[in-house]
């Protein structure tokens, strides 16, 4: 009989690509697995090859739903047949911790982030503490451990004196052969088109003043694709400056859907501020998309999205968030002739390299190191 993977994660499976990755990658490996995270009421169908287990809550949340979802998780998971645990994130760790330490099995923690430096928690002190005692209780604990870069390893491994393995979250290689129009999508036919894209349309991540930017750029279409805390404001702010024309809201949306705007784009954005340890060290997934889709970067210089700008020249950067000096970088991005060419020669090398299919690797090297 084949080991069997539980994997745990708090969303509602739709857009979460790492979690889905893994899960194909260990199902490649020869296990059997079961994913387990929740159902919100605007919850897509899920579609997978395995078993998929989307708890329905009643609340959706703040503290009471973090308790009830590990409450419920830890039940799910200590009455299931497993032979390891895959916890993804910190507030999936208490319930996969206690899990295994009951039934005596190994745990592996995926950490997609460095989970007490998100903003929204910053400003909150008694939750932050929380959070912190849960993971300083269970952290030295561990011995398989994944994150997401190497800045973020280096800092665990500061606090925790543990290494830890990295696995970046790239995509996998593009296999779309068809593609829609512009005017199957909706996309505007006359304008250039910018774009930038996932979960994280939140407070800091310099969508705000790129929306202002495009008060400069009669001639430019910016595409917002995704969901997040600051859509309220960012609408807001459309239609204050008439803007209607020129900024396009579309939800969330599976992946494959989100990738046929991608490659319409000329240019991706992602511009998060330093405000916060967790924003300087992010490499979100949105910078490996537009690589994917063949289109260049601009971005902000947060070190480990520097760095892959930097080492594969796919892109440039911001020196301050001005929307003004925003609309100049896109104005240069869009319309310089000979860096385009340059970026779009080096894009073919850095979609060879940074793909799931090298990051993969080490999911690789740390289950065989728990067979042993």
């Amino acid at each position: 009989m084949k080991k069997r993977v539980l994997v745990s994660v708090t969303n509602d499976l739709t857009t979460d690509q790492r979690v889905k990755k893994v899960c194909n990658s260990l199902i490649n490996l020869g296990y059997d697995i079961q994913l387990i995270g929740r159902v919100l009421p605007n919850s897509s169908p899920l579609e997978r090859t395995y078993p998929v287990l989307r708890m329905r809550l009643f609340f959706s949340k703040g503290a009471l739903f973090y308790a009830e979802y590990n409450i419920r998780l830890f039940f799910v998971l200590l009455f299931s047949r497993v032979d390891i645990y895959h916890a993804n994130d910190l507030d999936t760790l208490l319930a996969n911790f206690l899990a295994a330490k009951i039934r005596k099995k190994p745990i592996v923690y995926d950490s997609h982030e460095y989970f007490t430096g998100v903003p929204e928690i910053q400003n909150k002190p008694l939750v932050k503490a929380i959070w912190l005692s849960i993971e300083k209780w269970i952290f030295p604990k561990l011995k398989f451990i994944f994150t997401v870069n190497k800045s973020i390893a280096n800092l665990y491994k500061s606090e925790y004196g543990k290494e830890l393995s990295i696995m970046r979250n790239m995509p996998l290689k593009q296999t779309v052969s068809v593609y829609k129009s512009k005017s199957d999508l909706g996309i505007p036919l006359d304008k250039q088109i910018i774009i930038t894209q996932g979960a994280g349309i939140n407070i800091d991540r310099g969508i705000e003043e790129a929306v202002e930017a495009m008060y400069y750029l009669p001639n430019v279409c910016f595409l917002i694709i995704g969901d997040g805390d600051v859509l309220p404001q960012l609408k807001e702010r459309v239609d204050k400056l008439n803007l209607e024309s020129q900024v396009i809201f579309k939800g969330r949306m599976p992946y494959s859907e989100m990738m046929q705007y991608t490659h319409h784009a000329e240019l991706g954005l992602t511009l998060d501020k330093d405000t916060n340890i967790n924003y300087r060290f992010s490499l979100p997934n949105k910078l490996f998309d537009y690589i994917h889709a063949g289109i260049p970067v601009l971005s902000t210089k947060v070190v480990e999205v520097k760095n892959i700008i930097d080492t594969y020249n796919v892109g440039l950067f911001i020196d301050n968030h001005e929307p003004k000096h925003i609309a100049d970088q896109i104005q240069l991005a869009l319309n310089d002739t000979s860096l385009r060419k340059e970026w779009l020669q080096n894009i073919p090398k850095a979609q060879n390299e940074l793909h799931w299919g090298h990051e993969e690797k080490g999911l690789k090297e740390v289950y065989s190191e728990i067979e042993k």
